[in-house]
């Protein structure tokens, strides 16, 4: 249970170096944008890097050539996406969601929030977490493709 032998050890350690600068050397190769959370499609591939490697490292039934091509496939087809949707205006919105008004000039938009699922408490929070004291400082609140609330203050004139 808390120790079986050390070539287990070697081996995710000798894996664990290997596949760790292999990931580290195809993000490099592909660029920042592998690795940004700009919507939830980013997200699940991050998400996935990260199991990805995790198997690596500790699942012996994957070899270290099947995890780097593994690896590659991942960042190579999250390049593809990102490449054809900067292309192709009708891919991009197959793959990635716009953001959504949530609020405006202090008031909730309770159609977009009932259809994004948003609770009156959670634009709150998220008002507070930004600095705000509620919904009467909001002169936006915005549902990013990421999933993240936006609130922007002041009143436009």
């Amino acid at each position: 249970m808390f120790f079986q032998n050390w070539e287990g050890i070697a081996r995710t350690v000798t894996v664990g170096i290997l596949a760790y600068v292999t990931l580290i050397l195809f993000l490099r190769i592909s660029g920042k944008r592998t690795l940004a959370k700009l919507n939830a499609f980013d997200l699940v591939v991050t998400v996935a890097l990260g199991s990805t490697l995790s198997a690596i490292l500790l699942q012996e039934s994957v070899a270290l050539a099947e995890g780097m091509v593994a690896l590659g496939l991942l960042i190579l087809m999250q390049f593809l996406v990102t490449y054809v949707s900067v292309r192709r205006a009708g891919f991009a919105k197959l793959v990635r969601s716009e953001p959504a008004l949530l609020a405006r000039d202090g008031a909730f938009c309770d159609a977009t929030m009932r259809r994004e699922r948003i609770t009156r408490d959670e634009a709150l929070s998220a008002i507070r977490a930004s600095g705000g004291r509620g919904i009467e400082d909001v002169s936006s609140l915005i549902l990013e493709s990421d999933g993240t609330l936006s609130a922007v203050f002041g009143r436009a004139a």
